[in-house]
């Protein structure tokens, strides 16, 4: 039998992740230790109060039926955690829409609002997950240039007028992933006044919100004037609450948004398991509790990979927050050949920087997901390369 993959399947092509592990374990076959800094994938455990609380949950025997959407438990959660850490107002029944974790919401949401050949503004480089969701609604992506002038803010003065006549979506998300950029409020509302000019839907993802290493909390896009008009905002439990297995996240703001990719769904899938639903509206319920003990492990990780680049000469991104470190090596050679030299002569895994945009070429990026004694040791081994 001739097995033939559809023509748009050419736009997806396998993830280098695989490729970095395997061989990574090629190496550690032979002896070497690996630490690997490619995956964001929280190394915390989730709070226990969470383990317990899902166990306990997941005995009933009237919980392993279709929710189909998401519970009024996890909606009203969802609320009060906008009132209470963000100082937004959510009508939990009209503005909040659970997700099957934010990869899936993001790669479904253009299908909702994008026909074939629309403009979807993004940044190069971006999550790769944008690309997809752009791609399979047979849309075309528009780069953004990230200013370093302005700490890698995407710059939206540098879109040309008849590109901005003509998009349909803008995706922006701070703190960043791959560039952990940390948004203001004064960005924001630029963002919103930019899209009411050109009629452009804005999806913000907060996936790296909680990760804030200065004290002043995090900023949401529903916090500018006027964004709910304009946009929505995605957010996961992923990373904030160590809950990636899970597959819990949800998006709010605009509810005529929300209304639509309702109804996308509601053709998609049958909702999340009531137990997993009901552990993240306490983690939700329970946020500072829990984020506050992530912040401060996080921030020291940051200092010890950014303090530790700086002592062996390589640049970075500045910033204030986000899971990675956006990091310039100093050697003359392709970011996917160093990704694997450095697990070679290092046993250091990292993302090499074209996997997320041409932009990305000459960097890598390190998520900070080891303890500080092993980030340390890859500091030391990535000063004895011989490139």
């Amino acid at each position: 039998m001739n097995i033939v993959p559809s023509k748009k399947m050419s736009l997806f092509q396998p993830a280098i992740f695989g490729q970095l592990k395997d061989h990574a374990r090629a190496y550690q076959e032979k002896g070497m230790k690996m630490i690997d800094l490619s995956l964001g994938s929280p190394d915390l455990p989730p709070h226990e109060m969470l383990r317990n609380h899902m166990a306990e949950k997941s005995k009933n025997p009237a919980a392993y039926g279709y929710t189909l959407t998401g519970t009024m438990e996890f909606n009203e959660a969802v609320a009060r955690y906008y009132k209470r850490v963000n100082k937004v107002d959510v009508n939990a029944e009209s503005e909040v829409l659970l997700t099957m974790g934010s990869q899936e919401g993001l790669v479904h949401l253009p299908i909702a609002f994008c026909d074939p050949g629309d403009i979807v503004l993004t940044t190069n480089p971006a999550y790769v997950a944008y690309i997809a969701g752009i791609h399979l609604a047979g849309a075309r992506p528009y780069y953004i240039p990230l200013n370093k002038e302005r700490g890698f803010l995407p710059e939206l003065t540098a879109i040309p007028e008849e590109i901005a006549q003509q998009a349909k979506l803008l995706i922006l998300n701070l703190p960043g992933n791959p560039v952990p950029a940390m948004p203001t409020i004064e960005y924001f509302t630029e963002v919103v006044e930019f899209a009411k000019k050109y009629n452009i839907i804005v999806l913000h993802d907060a996936a790296y919100s909680e990760f804030y290493f200065t004290g002043e909390g995090p900023i949401s896009f529903l916090n500018a004037p006027g964004a709910k008009d304009v946009g929505i905002e995605i957010n996961s439990l992923s990373k904030s609450f160590s809950l990636a297995g899970a597959r819990v996240a949800y998006i709010v703001g605009n509810r005529e948004m929300i209304n639509i990719m309702k109804q996308l769904k509601s053709n998609l899938d049958y909702g999340i398991f009531e137990p997993i639903q009901s552990t993240a509206a306490l983690a939700l319920d329970n946020s500072e509790v829990i984020t506050d003990h992530l912040r401060k492990t996080f921030a020291e990780r940051h200092h010890v990979i950014t303090k530790g680049l700086e002592k062996i000469g390589w640049e970075y991104a500045p910033s204030n927050g986000g899971m990675f470190v956006w990091a310039k090596y100093p050697y003359s050679i392709d970011s996917v050949s160093f990704a694997f030299k450095t697990i070679e002569q290092a046993g250091v895994i990292m993302v090499p920087g074209i996997t997320f945009g041409s932009e990305g070429e000459g960097y890598v990026r390190i998520a900070l997901v080891q303890e500080k004694e092993l980030l340390e040791e890859a500091i030391e081994r990535l000063r004895e390369l011989k490139i």
